[in-house]
C-alpha cells in the first residue's frame, strides 16, 4: 500500500461520523517539506472543528507509525468551490445547483444538476432560443465525464 492509500485509510478510520466522507488525498513534494492534503466533505458541510479533529488524528497516527520519515505539512480542508465533484455523495449533495460538466469528448454542458446515481447524472441544460431561455434534460454517463464543477452565482 502506497503512502496516499495509507493516509486515506487512516482518514477513513478517523472520520467522526457517517455524515462525513473522504474526497481525496493529495501528496506533493515540490519545494520544501512534503505536503499531505486531505480533502473532507460532509452531507451537511464541514466545519473548521471537523477539519482540526481529523488533522490531529491523522497527524498522530502518521507519527506513531513513522509513515513519513522527513518533515511534512498536513492540511485537512473541505474541497474549494473550484474543486471538481468526485463522488456520488458530492453529486447528490449538489442537486439543484448550477454545474459545468466537462466531458471527456464533446462540448461542455452548463445547467442545473437534477439527479445523480451510480451510473449517470441528469442536467437541465440552458438552451437559448432567441430571447427566450429553455431547458433541455441531458443525461450524462459518469464514465464520460472528465470533471464537474459547481458554478457559483453572485446574482
Amino acid at each position: 500500500m502506497n503512502l496516499q492509500e495509507q493516509v486515506a485509510k487512516i482518514a477513513e478510520n478517523n472520520l467522526s461520523d457517517k455524515n462525513h466522507f473522504l474526497v481525496d488525498v493529495v501528496i506533493s513534494s515540490s519545494k520544501g517539506p512534503k505536503k499531505v492534503l486531505v480533502l473532507l466533505d460532509g452531507d451537511q458541510g464541514v466545519t473548521i472543528d471537523d477539519c482540526a479533529d481529523l488533522s490531529r488524528a491523522i497527524g498522530n497516527e502518521l507519527e506513531e507509525k513513522g509513515l513519513i520519515e522527513e518533515a511534512f505539512r498536513l492540511e485537512v480542508s473541505s474541497p474549494g468551490v473550484d474543486y471538481p465533484l468526485q463522488s456520488i455523495r458530492q453529486y447528490k449533495k449538489n442537486i439543484d445547483r448550477s454545474v459545468k460538466v466537462i466531458p471527456k469528448e464533446g462540448k461542455e454542458v452548463k445547467g442545473i444538476l437534477k439527479s445523480a446515481d451510480e451510473t449517470k447524472i441528469v442536467v437541465d441544460q440552458e438552451v437559448k432560443k432567441g430571447k427566450k431561455t429553455e431547458y433541455k434534460e441531458v443525461e450524462i454517463p459518469l464514465s464520460e465525464i472528465n470533471k464537474t464543477i459547481v458554478q457559483i452565482s453572485f446574482k
